[in-house]
């Protein structure tokens, strides 16, 4: 949809300090690098708000200008979100294409899409960014003259881009509602089969994907770069106290992530709002940690995944000096944070005790004691509980040893659970 930079394409990068808000300069620079593109030079400033027409005023179009010329470059960037109008003003000016924030990470999501459900999200995402941006593949039109046989062209194919486009977009949905349904039957399956679901969040480039691929051995594409995967992966992963749980990788956060990707990936990040536990893996080495931390917690509520669990995972701490891995608990005993190294696979261990404990912490064990006259009751605790131990006498009476969640309490009702262990 997008015509994505080629490999080594000039870019002019424009960031300026607004009051209103504040974007991350190194960001973009890796953002651009991550779309293909080469950034040769940065033109900055500052102003209290964004002029109208060009979004940096008059004076700074010249300095972009002049810095197009001298390297050469063939795109301008900006570090922040234009208008419709703003786009094409700059364009007009400069004669070379201009891309903004939002249009930048949609053309790095369209090359990272791989799977069909994402590719569709992309594309939605991208057809809503151009609802509004019509106009510029017909400005030959704008220039013809009013006169009978010349008036109204240019407005009959916008109107007729609109409706096509529109017709599209209503495609696209349709089809997204039927992956949706799918993935609310297969989380329907896993709840009823008691399997917790644990999401990996966290801003991107945090390692996500990378303590993926070392806790449940995938092969999932892992890189040191902005958004490296992009479509959701599910594995089971088998804990050290003998419990499974599913592990879901999903897309990685940013700050300010378009308003139109957060709705197009609505179902992938629902994967996050309806998970039991979220993994909140952070890059511990990184300067504005804490700001990353504020970021993803924001995505997170903008999904209704706020209120669930979070397990913070430090991850990278073989970038960090005098830091060994570790587990930190609240004042009640509870792990809240891990200190791991994902690459080197340090810490991984005392990840999966972590998990452990938070998911055994509901957990008792009961000792039942089954007459041969309810042997038909044992299959139906094979469902529900875990069986530790069995042991079985001449008459056909059993004695078991079970591990069953404190909610599943009641389903022993009519065995005779003995002892307490």
């Amino acid at each position: 949809m997008f015509e994505r930079p080629d490999a080594g394409e000039r870019a002019i990068l424009v960031h300026l300090n607004l009051q209103a808000g504040q974007e991350d300069l190194d960001e973009l620079k890796e953002l651009t690098k991550s779309a293909g593109a080469q950034p040769t030079h940065v033109v900055t400033g500052s102003r209290y708000r964004p002029d109208p027409k060009y979004f940096v005023g008059t004076g700074k179009v010249e300095e972009i200008r002049s810095a197009i010329i001298e390297h050469e470059a063939n795109i301008v960037i900006v570090n922040h979100p234009l208008t419709p109008s703003q786009e094409r003003n700059l364009e007009k000016v400069l004669e070379v294409r201009v891309v903004d924030r939002n249009g930048l990470i949609l053309d790095i999501f369209a090359q990272r899409a791989q799977t069909f459900e994402g590719k569709l999200q992309v594309e939605l995402a991208q057809l809503k960014h151009l609802s509004t941006r019509l106009i510029r593949g017909w400005t030959h039109l704008e220039r013809q003259k009013g006169g009978i046989g010349l008036r109204g062209p240019g407005e009959t194919q916008l109107e007729t881009d609109r409706r096509l486009l529109a017709v599209r977009i209503k495609q696209i949905q349709q089809r997204l509602g039927k992956v949706e349904k799918q993935r609310h039957q297969g989380r329907s399956k896993r709840k009823k089969a008691e399997i917790p679901t644990v999401s990996l969040v966290g801003y991107t480039n945090a390692g996500k994907s990378t303590l993926f691929n070392t806790l449940t051995g995938a092969d999932i594409y892992a890189a040191d770069q902005l958004f490296a995967t992009l479509d959701p992966t599910l594995r089971q992963l088998s804990l050290s106290n003998g419990g499974e749980i599913i592990l879901a990788d999903t897309v990685g956060f940013i700050r300010h992530l378009p308003h139109e990707l957060v709705a197009a990936f609505r179902s992938t990040l629902q994967e996050a709002s309806e998970a039991d536990l979220l993994l909140h893996v952070i890059d511990a080495a990184a300067e504005d940690r804490e700001d990353t931390i504020y970021q993803v917690n924001q995505v997170l509520n903008d999904i209704d995944a706020a209120k669930i669990p979070q397990l913070m995972v430090f991850n990278k701490i073989d970038l960090l000096e005098d830091v060994a891995p570790h587990i930190d608990y609240d004042a009640d005993g509870k792990p809240v944070s891990v200190w791991i190294s994902a690459q080197n696979g340090v810490g991984c261990d005392l990840l999966q005790q972590a998990l452990s404990e938070l998911f055994a912490s509901s957990k008792v064990i009961r000792k039942c004691y089954l007459p041969a006259s309810q042997a038909g009751l044992k299959a139906k605790l094979f469902t529900f509980v875990k069986i530790i131990d069995e042991v079985n006498n001449d008459s056909g009476d059993c004695e078991l040893t079970i591990e069953i969640d404190r909610k599943h309490l009641g389903l022993l009702k009519g065995i005779d659970v003995h002892e307490q262990v």
